[in-house]
């Protein structure tokens, strides 16, 4: 085994698609479209478990995700060459995937954020391109990458709002822009105080503009069990969002529990499969 690929499994913080705050290739998806989906998962778990580990160095970090992207196109990590596989038996676009990685590289090099312009700039390479790459699998039309685009960068801000705290104490990285008039030294506390909550509640609320443009996505795509699996995610981060206008994530839970997860997707789901025959 290369010290590459040693050093990389070192790195891995072990997490997978069940793990994660939204559904990724759920049962929803069709048995055919699940595999690139997956594909292209570990490939993005891979990458952002580099990026994020907490004691690996910047130079050690860089290296390994450009053997990421060589991956991509040709010889270098497992993950990599099993999504530019997966990629040319779809005939996707391996632009998703370069986007990705370089928001991965972003994370390494850059840790605050200016303004929500810049913040959304991030999130059109670490966000967007997911939701892009599903639709591409599935054939969706392109017409529909603004309403993905929307929910994406949605469900990317909902993240880092409920981590914000974590994200400066283990990787001093803070998402939340500068000109808020954020103290960044209060994201150490154990409670948010009345300034940093006004912040939190203040970014919510414009995500949840970005809900509001992703309404009538799911009604928009074609293939009814996706258009499921999105009324699903869009239904959670409304939750979410909503917990985090009234909530302090430094103190409080915000995440959605198994029961209730499984509650609101039901409530976003049926709708939708019961919309068009079998």
């Amino acid at each position: 085994m290369d010290a590459a690929v040693t050093t990389s499994q070192r790195l891995a913080s072990g997490k997978g698609h069940r793990d994660e705050n939204f559904p990724v290739a759920s049962l929803l998806i069709k048995a055919d479209y699940r595999p690139p989906i997956m594909a292209f998962y570990r490939f993005a778990r891979a990458a952002d478990d580099i990026a994020d580990h907490p004691s690996a160095s910047a130079e050690e970090k860089l290296a390994l995700l450009a053997r990421m992207r060589s991956g991509l196109d040709g010889a270098g990590a497992a993950e990599a060459m099993a999504l530019r596989d997966a990629m040319a038996a779809h005939g996707i676009d391996p632009v998703h995937a370069h986007d990705l990685l370089d928001a991965f590289v972003r994370d390494v090099t850059v840790t605050r954020y200016a303004d929500w312009d810049d913040l959304i700039g991030y999130c059109r390479l670490s966000a967007m391109p997911v939701g892009r790459f599903v639709l591409d699998v599935h054939g969706e039309d392109r017409a529909l990458w603004p309403a993905n685009d929307a929910l994406c960068a949605a469900l990317q801000i909902v993240n880092h709002l409920q981590d914000c705290g974590k994200d400066y104490r283990m990787l001093d990285r803070v998402y939340i822009p500068l000109d808020t008039g954020l103290d960044i030294a209060e994201l150490k506390g154990d409670r948010a105080s009345a300034a940093l909550r006004a912040i939190i509640a203040g970014l919510a609320r414009r995500t949840r503009d970005l809900l509001d443009q992703s309404e009538a996505f799911s009604a928009r795509i074609r293939d009814r069990r996706l258009a499921a699996e999105v009324a699903v995610i869009h239904r959670l981060a409304r939750s979410l969002t909503h917990r985090l206008e009234q909530r302090d994530p430094l103190s409080e839970r915000v995440h959605h529990g198994k029961a209730e997860a499984l509650f609101l997707a039901a409530g976003a789901a049926l709708p939708v499969l019961l919309r068009w025959p079998v």
